[in-house]
């Protein structure tokens, strides 16, 4: 069996809707399973509505509301015709009634818990995937709607919850297997899951990705499509290079630091599922299905150049931690680190000297708190406005003097911190937010120029 899921872009309308089907019916013979996510923008408006209504601003939050339900009325009528959309127009108007309940409850409260933002968060993917389910059953696909909150258990960290494989494992089994043993084509949201007590969860930024590799690995999967509207992932952003190319193949190491610095076609969560399970993961374009797109696998052939990729990642903060006398003492380290986790703020890159520690965090409005706690400890200062660079590919291992050739390629740049990665596949550095263009630009043209042809399009 396969796994194919298909992003908000790739389920934004009726037209989108429909081409994913389309490309689902060509896969039959493979026994898929499909999860998809919210209608492309509908989990911000629903985290805006939710906000509305933890402000007590019921009017904005209910014409949020209403303007969503119509959006899917609309897209399920248009995919449906009018016969059949009544056949599923009430149980639709009952889950926005519901919705519109809860609202108007968080108004009446003057409370938005995070157990209630899951709650509202959630509620695209349970509404897409229903609308999804119809649209394929009408369309010849024998597909059978299944609540992603019944097969994927997790804890209860609201917002960023922790699935349980061991028990979600043994719930797909129990309810996804039998589906697909019978011929059906199992379709389910993304994004979401529930306690074992059945409480509402969502699993975070990228959890769409994340629920198609929990269901590919509890499933032992031939491998998993990610469909977005791109054609695989690329050299770099084509927005900051239009030369950039799409890359055939890479590693799953590669693919996750990329990930994680900064490249948006996946989550780095999303593979850890299927590198456990060694499952070949398919980045493809649902408006380009003719593309191979980008396959990411467990090793990737040897490429002739030095690095797979360029990713940049903004929004960056330089926080420096000046101690003098307590540096090198016992336990300072530590300290310092255990305030960033108190604020539950990750950490980018660490660079140490003998006085003084810096780290580059992700801006977020806790930075003037966390300075705050650290000045406890030490000199404080931070600093916005900066942005990480990273260049990845497995061949920095064997190719001396690879950091002398890329800092060549930008000598009229100032470079703030330098960090090679543990894993060796890396090469970062922090750089003026503002410069971000004109560094990829003269990078990729540095490193990209020729390609190997065997691993880049």
């Amino acid at each position: 069996m396969i796994v194919m899921k298909f992003g908000g872009t790739s389920v934004q309308d009726a037209a989108a809707i429909d081409r994913a089907a389309a490309i689902v019916r060509e896969r039959l013979r493979e026994k898929p399973a499909v999860v998809v996510s919210a209608l492309a923008k509908i989990t911000d408006q629903l985290l805006a509505m939710a906000a509305a209504a933890g402000s007590s601003d019921r009017d904005k939050a209910l014409e949020l509301s209403r303007a969503a339900r119509e959006r899917h009325y609309n897209t399920a009528l248009d995919l449906l015709g009018t016969h059949a959309f009544e056949q599923i127009a009430p149980e639709l108007e009952a889950d926005f009634n519901s919705l519109d309940d809860l609202l108007r409850g968080v108004v009446a409260v003057g409370e938005l818990t995070p157990r209630t933002t899951d709650v509202i968060a959630g509620f695209g993917e349970r509404i897409s995937s229903k609308i999804a389910a119809a649209a394929f059953s009408q369309r010849d696909i024998p597909a059978q709607h299944v609540d992603g909150r019944r097969c994927i258990v997790t804890d209860a960290n609201f917002g960023k919850a922790v699935p349980q494989f061991e028990e979600t494992n043994a719930r797909l089994s129990q309810m996804v297997r039998p589906l697909l043993e019978n011929g059906r084509v199992p379709l389910m949201g993304g994004f979401i899951g529930s306690t074992r007590e059945g409480v509402s969860t969502t699993l975070g930024r990228g959890g769409s990705d994340f629920s198609a590799a929990i269901l590919g690995a509890g499933l032992n999967a031939q491998r998993i499509e990610i469909w977005t509207d791109v054609d695989g992932m690329m050299t770099t952003d084509p927005g900051l290079c239009p030369q950039a190319r799409r890359i055939k193949t890479i590693s799953f190491e590669e693919a996750a630091e990329l990930a994680y610095f900064g490249a948006k076609v996946l989550h780095p969560a999303t593979l850890l599922p299927a590198i456990q399970k060694n499952i070949p993961v398919l980045i493809l374009n649902s408006r380009n299905p003719q593309c191979e797109g980008t396959r990411i696998t467990a090793t990737a052939p040897k490429s002739k150049n030095a690095f797979k990729a360029i990713a940049a990642k903004k929004r960056i903060t330089v926080v420096d931690v000046v101690a003098t006398r307590m540096l090198m003492a016992h336990g300072f380290l530590r300290s310092i680190f255990e305030v960033f986790a108190n604020h539950r703020c990750p950490v980018d890159m660490v660079s140490t000297s003998e006085v003084s520690v810096s780290v580059t965090v992700d801006s977020n409005e806790s930075i003037a708190a966390i300075a705050a706690d650290l000045g406890k400890l030490a000199d404080v200062k931070y600093e916005g406005r900066k942005a990480i660079v990273c260049l990845v590919g497995e061949n920095i291992r064997n190719t001396p003097g690879i950091a002398a050739k890329v800092f060549s390629a930008i000598p009229d740049v100032n470079i703030q911190m330098i960090s090679q990665g543990a894993s060796e596949i890396n090469i970062s550095f922090v750089i003026d937010e503002p410069d971000v263009p004109h560094v990829v630009s003269q990078l990729h043209r540095a490193f990209f120029s020729e390609v190997d042809p065997d691993v880049f399009a």
